[in-house]
């Protein structure tokens, strides 16, 4: 089976570039690249990706399937001129076209190059059907400008493609609520796999630490994220000043707080924040961790924590599954129900009292209750996120 996956560029979350954020939400692994197409080939099947990245780029040489690269798009639309004729040219190669992401030129030109070949396509949203996103006091000018875009052009390519791809139940739920009209063919949960994280190694304990000089062995709570307000972390730092106040005699577990973006008003207001509340010496800021260091921060933590307000996926959340580990996440993590429903988590509401909560109930547990959902972490990831799991159900879904 010949397939094309098209819409969000490569660089878009595969590129270093701090810039490349095009769309609501942030993209990491998505399914055209890189993680679905090499297991979909290695399936018999025939795979390539047409994007909206410079052809040059040294990235695009790291895959070994065929990526059509037409050059960066314009504007916050991300329009191309040579997008529409290769979709003409090129759609009845293939027996199936996957669009990834919405609210840009690429859905567009497959919507008018699909109706005129009458050729059929289906869309991955990753979460930008979200309600989340259409909150006036969150997005007050995107929100206006999202419904006039619905109204005139996003209806026609969610209500014209053949199926609506979710990564879990509550993202499919979720995006039936904030658009009229919303009349999808077909609405499937096919996930988002990840694959296997890399067997563990005593040198990615030993990056890690290197990156959090004075931890000196504690036990630690992880955020790994994006140092944004839509994370929850100043709920996540209040709620453990709050415990570390409580538990005075006995000291709660570390604080990491893993990502990118610490230079921004919001990362120093954190950094603050914690420094102004927090005992001295309990919360590290070891920036992004990458490699080794990610691994060991994940393989060692007691639970990785993200209080998000917003989460389609939650791509740490799932490595830390991965990684054998328990999670202490929002109910706005849309994979929530998977992984409570498995024993594998902790779940309260995005609010300071509900992480808070997350962090007391931590707390309060025994050490064989701690050990127990740990236990239950790694099958809970083999059986709802892994990479296998996933381009199981994406093929069913397309050749049914």
């Amino acid at each position: 089976m010949p397939a094309i996956f098209t819409g969000l560029p490569v660089s878009w979350h595969e590129a270093p570039a701090p810039h490349r954020q095009h769309g609501p939400a942030q993209g990491r692994g998505l399914p055209d690249h890189p993680n679905f197409v090499p297991p979909f080939i290695a399936r018999g099947h025939e795979a390539e990706v047409v994007c909206l990245d410079n052809p040059s780029a040294d990235y695009l040489a790291a895959d070994n399937f065929k990526i059509h690269a037409l050059g960066e798009g314009r504007g916050s639309w991300n329009f191309h001129a040579a997008l529409l004729p290769w979709l003409r040219a090129h759609l009845a190669d293939y027996d199936v076209v996957i669009l990834n992401g919405l609210w840009q030129y690429q859905g567009y030109a497959l919507w008018q190059a699909a109706r005129q070949a009458k050729s059929s396509y289906y869309v991955f949203p990753h979460g930008m059907l979200d309600p989340w996103f259409q909150k006036l006091s969150v997005r007050p000018l995107k929100t206006v400008r999202n419904w006039m875009v619905w109204k005139c052009i996003q209806h026609r390519v969610v209500n014209h493609a053949d199926g609506l791809l979710f990564t879990c139940e509550e993202e499919c739920r979720l995006a039936r609520l904030p658009f009229r009209p919303y009349r999808p063919k077909r609405e499937a949960v096919v996930g988002l796999g990840l694959p296997e994280p890399p067997a563990y190694q005593p040198r990615m304990k030993a990056a890690f630490a290197g990156k959090c000089p004075g931890m000196n062995g504690d036990s630690y709570f992880l955020f790994l994220g994006r140092i944004h307000e839509k994370k929850g972390i100043d709920a996540l730092i209040k709620a453990y000043a709050a415990l570390s106040r409580s538990a005075a005699k006995s000291p709660p577990p570390r604080l990491v707080i893993a990502g990118p973006d610490l230079h921004t008003r919001y990362g120093q207001k954190m950094r603050k924040l914690a420094a102004d509340s927090c005992p001295a010496g309990s919360v590290f800021w070891p920036g992004m961790l990458t490699g080794d260091a990610k691994w060991g921060a994940l393989y060692h933590c007691d639970a990785s924590v993200l209080p998000s307000h917003q989460e389609n996926f939650g791509i740490s959340v799932v490595e830390t599954l991965a990684c054998g580990r328990p999670v202490l996440i929002s109910d706005q993590v849309n994979i929530w129900r998977e992984i409570k429903g498995a024993g594998a988590a902790l779940v309260h509401p995005d609010s300071l009292a509900g992480t808070s909560q997350l962090l007391a109930d931590w707390s309060r547990l025994a050490p064989a209750a701690k050990s127990n959902m740990a236990g239950r972490a790694k099958p809970c990831f083999e059986q709802f996120f892994s990479l296998e799991s996933a381009i199981r159900k994406l093929i069913a879904t397309i050749t049914s």
